[in-house]
């Protein structure tokens, strides 16, 4: 038979109310009196209700997490910062992949609402005025976790991808290249396809290197998708001596064409991105980027998201963290 808060409470010879005290971490509790209900709990095998304690104190202690591609390894490392900090603060997750369809995130929010979430975090992904009219439909608080909206009216915490992609240009003029490539993602995703395609151009300017349009093709920040760039890059005359990518993943599909094409990298053409991913430091040669604070990203989007959900104070709703460059083999130095 199902233990109830009944049961403890004539176990422990105390009031239901206590039991409920005690069980909710209410400080107005002596500790003779909560070291008895403990035991109490102990003995019977009680597991509280969290249902009903949510339907009383109208919080689920719940947290939604829409994750735009679950395949994807670098939002393994942020959904793990989030998952530490919930930890620490005593909510638990609903982890929602979304496969980068918009409809599909603007479903899954809508889900998770229903579920009475305490608040959300939206992982990546473009947000467009369809993702703020569903996020709006809700009471409970959001923050954009690498990733921000278009007008910056919303709490988020990201990079500055322009700069990323500013810096990581930068590597390879400093390396002494001027026909410098890029594949980009997707120039609909203003908080990031477009801003490191601006990183990159602002780059050339700065150096006084024409932009071409034909050393910038589009890929989908996947593998496949960097292979038809690299193939055509190969037909140019002057072919490119570097390729900036705008994400790991894409260039370890370049290396790879690159090397497939019987090239060597860097010696024919160096290569480098942002994410920095478990797989920069695996592929051969090792890859040079600009890393991300995954992690923290999306520790500090948690931790930014209890603050809201506990109307605590915070002196900012809007956070940059820093990103570093990471030398390695892909970029030959002088």
């Amino acid at each position: 038979m199902t233990v109830t808060i009944y049961d403890v409470a004539r176990e422990a010879g105390v009031s239901m109310a206590t039991v409920s005290r005690v069980v909710n971490n209410n400080p107005n509790v002596k500790p003779q009196t909560r070291k008895k209900v403990f035991e109490a709990i102990e003995r019977l095998g009680y597991r509280p209700n969290a249902v009903a304690r949510g339907l009383a104190s109208k919080k689920t202690t719940t947290v939604g997490v829409v994750i735009p591609d679950i395949s994807n390894s670098i939002f393994a490392e942020v959904a793990r910062g989030i998952e530490d900090i919930a930890n620490m603060y005593h909510y638990n997750i609903i982890l929602s992949n979304a496969d980068k369809k918009k409809e599909k995130e603007i479903r899954v929010i809508n889900t998770l609402l229903e579920k009475q979430v305490d608040g959300l975090l939206f992982m990546g992904g473009v947000v467009t005025e369809d993702h703020i009219q569903a996020f709006k439909t809700s009471s409970v608080p959001v923050v954009l976790c690498g990733t921000k909206d278009e007008n910056n009216t919303m709490a988020y915490v990201d990079i500055d991808h322009e700069k990323a992609a500013f810096d990581a240009v930068n590597v390879l003029i400093a390396a002494g290249h001027r026909d410098i490539a890029m594949i980009s993602g997707t120039l609909q995703d203003p908080a990031n396809g477009y801003a490191r395609y601006q990183g990159y151009k602002k780059a050339l300017e700065a150096a006084g290197i024409p932009l071409r349009d034909e050393y910038v093709r589009i890929g989908n920040y996947r593998y496949e998708s960097s292979v038809d760039a690299v193939n055509h890059f190969l037909q140019l005359s002057p072919r490119p001596t570097a390729i900036f990518s705008a994400t790991d993943e894409m260039a370890i599909g370049a290396i790879h064409t690159i090397q497939d094409n019987g090239l060597r990298v860097p010696q024919d053409i160096a290569v480098i991105s942002v994410d920095n991913i478990r797989m920069a430091s695996m592929v051969r040669p090792t890859l040079t980027t600009v890393a991300q604070p995954m992690y923290d990203i999306g520790a500090v989007s948690m931790r930014l998201l209890t603050k809201l959900m506990n109307k605590e104070t915070t002196d900012h709703m809007q956070v940059i963290l820093p990103h570093e460059i990471i030398q390695r083999q892909s970029v030959a130095h002088s």
